[in-house]
This record gives structure tokens, sequence and C-alpha cells, in this order.
């Protein structure tokens, strides 16, 4: 590896020398100059110059305005501002147009040692550290995962996952990575164990953890409080980590009250999650009372089409006084606008429901856009493309506007995606549901091992559409495919976000109660 160059521009570079042989000594190679003037020319004339030191305070040109200059020509060199000036507005103009750190003379060797450090080590010591770190809880995750844990551990655990994972993204480690894949695939091998065993034994006797029917009697309805709107977001298929890289964004308006789990029901897909979230029943009785609302499968129509009258339903069941309230769903770009022109009337209500399609959308458009696949192509790219959207979305600036009232926000969603790499054959009749992660229909065919079974719907809460009709689940990222064509579909779905089984991803789903600042 070449030496690291410095430029030091200083008007007193003679009375630095003990600096200078320090860094020389450490293996820094360093140029020196005594004016604005020559440091611009020398940035000029070598373009190997790696970090500049930059006094604050030199004749003819002042260090700001040779910043200024430099940042023109080279605005991705970094520069650190020395100076014996204190004053705020120094600071702040320096602060302003980039600068990589901020020292106040005198400084000595260990400071301009530590921020050289910072500047061109710090990905490097952040991987190390990062890489370090992770190894030292592999092994206290790993005995985790294969300890028989319980409703709040696994999510503990997928939390603690998705965080290491954030982590290592942000440190390039590849090697640690994909350490970190396998042991997220163990996990998902050993939860999708822990739901076959206690799912339907949690829709019997209403033990298991808060599921999506009970999200808004347990995580909402608590939290509405007299003169103070709440708005609740559900953002469609939002995982836990898309929650992490948006959360920064938020936060610079919404202080985090509480972040908290509930589970997704199964089939983890939005016409039976997003459906039992507002009308806080399970489908089955979805369908017994209000059969007018609900189709199965394989009923052409939408699904989600009264969504609206459900929540309404639920609010008359839950308060015996009138909750001023208005249900909103986006699913076009002038639906987004118009949420942000009204967000202030929203305010007027107890509490306003805002559906947001997009995320969904984006899933199940990267399946069949190749430009997607490749902006979107793994898990990272996936979470980065959110944080994206979400910075530059009306619903962003719906919110920021919304800050500016005293207003809670709850943010939520009705199921996970997961990607999906593992094929597994299924045969059925023709009227047997598409969907990949889960099968509905008679007489299936399938490899017991890579599947939830239920083959009496109604003890899982959910309607069956046929008297012979069975449910099956696929585990961890697993995806249903038939014989014919199987290469070809192989190919086609192998490594695409899909939703609808058994996984941490889609299941552990994250409500977040924040209010503004």
């Amino acid at each position: 590896m070449d030496k690291i160059k410095i430029l030091w521009a200083d008007d007193e570079i003679d009375l630095l020398k003990p600096q200078l042989m320090f860094l020389e000594k450490r293996g820094y190679e360093v140029i020196t100059v005594s004016n604005g003037y020559d440091a611009l020319e020398e940035c000029e004339q070598d373009k190997d110059i790696d970090v500049v030191f930059l006094d604050e305070s030199m004749p003819g040109i002042t260090g700001l305005e040779t910043l200024s200059k430099l940042k023109a020509t080279n605005p991705l060199l970094p520069v650190v501002m020395i100076t014996k000036n204190e004053a705020e507005h120094v600071m702040e103009e320096a602060i302003g147009s980039q600068i990589a750190d901020y020292l106040i003379k005198p400084v000595n060797p260990n400071q301009i040692l530590l921020s050289l450090k910072k500047i061109i080590d710090n990905k490097r010591l952040v991987r190390e550290k990062t890489s370090s770190d992770y190894q030292q809880e592999f092994r206290q995750i790993f005995m985790q995962i294969n300890s028989g844990l319980g409703i709040e551990e696994w999510a503990d655990v997928y939390r603690k996952i998705i965080n290491w994972e954030i982590k290592i993204d942000e440190s390039n480690s590849t090697q640690m990575y994909d350490i970190l894949s396998m042991q997220k695939g163990e996990a998902n091998t050993e939860f999708s164990k822990f739901i076959v065993k206690n799912y339907v034994d949690w829709v019997q006797r209403g033990e298991g953890p808060v599921m999506s029917n009970q999200l808004m009697r347990s995580k909402v309805f608590p939290h509405l409080r007299d003169g103070e709107p709440t708005l609740f977001v559900l953002l469609d298929n939002l995982r836990y980590d898309q929650w992490k890289v948006i959360e920064p964004i938020i936060t610079e308006l919404y202080r985090v009250e509480e972040e908290d789990f509930f589970y997704s029901i199964l089939p983890t897909s939005t016409q039976y999650s997003r459906n039992a979230i507002f009308s806080g029943l399970m489908p089955l009785d979805i369908a017994k009372r209000f059969p007018d609302w609900w189709k199965n499968d394989n009923e052409e129509g939408g699904k989600n089409l009264h969504e609206d009258v459900l929540f309404n339903e639920l609010l008359k069941r839950a308060f015996r006084k009138e909750i001023k309230n208005e249900y909103v769903k986006v699913t076009s770009g002038n639906q987004a606008r118009q949420i942000q022109d009204n967000i202030f009337n929203y305010l007027n209500n107890d509490i306003t429901v805002i559906v947001y399609n997009f995320i969904d959308m984006m899933s199940h458009a990267r399946t069949e856009m190749e430009v997607l696949k490749e902006l979107a192509g793994d898990e990272k790219a996936y979470r980065s493309l959110t944080r994206s959207w979400f910075l530059n979305s009306p619903l962003w600036a719906a919110l920021q506007r919304a800050a500016e009232r005293k207003v809670q926000l709850i943010i939520a969603t009705d199921h996970g995606t997961i990607r999906v790499n593992t094929p597994s054959k299924v045969v059925g009749d023709r009227e047997t549901t598409t969907n990949l992660r889960y099968k509905v229909g008679r007489n299936l065919q399938y490899d017991k091992k890579d599947v939830l079974e239920i083959r009496d719907p109604e003890k899982a809460g959910l309607p069956r559409p046929n008297v012979s009709s069975a449910f099956i689940f696929a585990k961890d990222d697993r995806f249903f495919l038939y014989p014919n064509n199987y290469n070809h579909f192989n190919n086609y779905y192998r490594n695409t976000f899909q939703h609808g089984g058994i996984s941490l991803e889609e299941m552990i789903c994250p409500v977040i109660r924040l209010t503004s600042k």
C-alpha cells in the first residue's frame, strides 16, 4: 500500500516540526506550504494528495477561502480545519463547507493521528471492529437459536440478527456477511419448527403473541388520547430491517416512544393479514360475520376492498363513544400527493389510518422487472432502495408537515417478505392458488418436511373454500413450484422477494409508536 500523502498549509509551519516528524515516523508523507495560494496550486498539480490540514488564519487568503476553492475543484478531498479561533460562526462555516474534522490549536500529535485514523482508516477500523464484535456474539446467538426459544426471545434474536446485518453492511465485510447469512438461515429453520409446533395452539387458545387480529386493540387503541391526533401508517410489506434504515430519517422530527413487535397471522399475505388487522378478527370470523366483505383465494374480485368498513366496525366494538376517524389507502402517485396536501385535515381526527402500498408493489415489481432486480439485487440494496424511496416520498413530506403539530405517529406493517432460494415441488388441481409461499387446494401433493400443513383450516382461523381444502405454508426460504416448466420457473423466481409463508422476516413485524418533537 502506498504512503498516505498529507498536505499541511500553515503560515507557522516551522513551529510544527514535532508534529511533522511524528507523522513521518508513522509512515505518512507530508508536504508543507505556508499559504492558501500554494495549497491550491499543490492540490492542482498533485492529484495523489489524500488529506489536507488547513490553518484557518493565514495571510493573503484565509483558510475558509482556501477551503471554499478546494471544495469547488475537488469536493471529495478531505480537509481538516485547524484554528486558534473558537468563534461559533467560524466553526459553523467550516462545518457547512463539509470539512472532515475541526481541531483547535495547539494540536498535539495524537490529535492529528486520531483525525487521520477517522478520515483515512475509518472504514477499515469499523470493518475490523464489527467483525471482531460479531465473532464474539456469533456463538451466543447460535446457542440462543438452538435453546428452545419462546415468543419474545425469537423477536429478540431477530432484532439482534438484523442489527448485525446492518452493521456488517456498513462495514462492507463480505466474509462476515456470508457467515451472518448462514446464521440467519439457521435461525429461520429453527423458527419454522417453532411456528409448526405452536401456531394452531395460539389460534385455538388465544395464549400466543400479539397477532395481526389483536394489533389494534393491543398496540394502538390503548394509546389514543383526547386532544392529540394519531396517525396510524401501515406500510405494506415493511420488514424490521427496512424500518431500521428509515428510522434515522423519521427520528429527525419524531421521538421513538416504543419499538415493539407483533406476529403476522398465516398466510403472511395482504388479503389475510391486513383484513385481520383492521377487523380485529381472524379471517374465518370475518367470513362468518361479514360474508359480503370476504372473498376466498379462488373467488374473483378484490380481496381488500372493505378494510375501511371493517375498521369502523372494530372501533364500534372497542369503544363506547364516537371515535372520529378516516381511512386512506395510497396505491398511486396522485393519492400520495393528496396525502401531502390534506395532512392537516387528517389531524382533526382522533385517528387517521394511512395504508401505503409502495414497498409491496416494489417487491412484486422486482420479480418482473430486470432493472429493479439490478437496483435491489440483494438485501443491502433492497434496504437502500427502501430508504431512498422514503426520503423522497410524498409520505415523508406529509409527515414532516404533521410534525409541526403535536401528533402521535404509529408505524406498522401487515407482513414482511423473504428472499426465496430453495424450490419445493407441489402438485395440485386447477383451483390451487398461485402464491409461491402458500397454497390452498384439494388433494395437494408436496414434500412434508418443506411445509406446515393445515388440513383443518378452521383450527387456524381460516375459511375453507371447499370441504376438502387444505393449506400448506412454505418454511424458511422455500418457494413452491409445479413440475411443469420447473427449471424455467425456478430460474425466474429464485432470488425474488415473496411472502405468504413462515419466516422471521415475514412473521415478526415491527410496530413503532412515536411523538412529534
